[in-house]
């Protein structure tokens, strides 16, 4: 099991190398480009499947911070894949709950879904693009309390956040 373990955590820090490798090509103007960064984000994602089903989330009691963290960073990712995003979102917030999960993390995927289920956002972590040189959100479903509620898992105040990206 230990050696299973072991590997798993390599695997999981692998795909996060592989999405940081190719994240450039999310918004390329070359499809093939496109299609490959879709491509990996899918695989990824149904593995992730395979290990929530085997492992629930991978905590990083279970396989170390670097590939928890990276386990995050793919549930994040599979854009295309609701199930596995919102499978991710459940188990994280009962690791959250039990003290073995971050929750700016899962503020972050929390945004994600939501986002890719056509609702507003919570935290205002995912952003919809640039207008006149500034980030532009998605909507969010209480703007007068976004900075609040960012405060409540760690995140810093949105015009922070932004001026980061500009």
């Amino acid at each position: 099991m230990t050696h299973d373990i072991a590997a798993l955590a390599v695997e999981l820090t692998d795909m996060a190398a592989a999405d940081h490798r190719t994240a450039v090509h999310a918004n390329s103007d070359a499809a093939a480009e496109q299609l490959a960064w879709r491509r990996l984000t899918a695989r990824h994602g149904d593995r992730l499947g395979e290990i929530m089903a085997e492992y629930g989330w991978p905590t990083a009691e279970l396989v170390g911070e670097e590939a928890a963290r990276a386990a995050w960073l793919v549930a994040q990712h599979a854009d295309r894949q609701l199930d596995i995003q919102r499978r991710a979102l459940q188990l994280m917030q009962q690791a959250v709950s039990a003290g073995a999960a971050g929750p700016r993390e899962l503020a972050f995927l929390h945004d994600r879904t939501r986002v890719n289920e056509g609702r507003g956002q919570i935290y205002g972590t995912q952003i919809a693009g640039v207008k006149d040189g500034a980030p532009v959100p998605w909507p969010c479903e209480e703007p007068e309390r976004v900075d609040e509620l960012r405060a409540t898992v760690g995140i810093e105040p949105f015009d922070e956040y932004v001026a980061r990206f500009s």
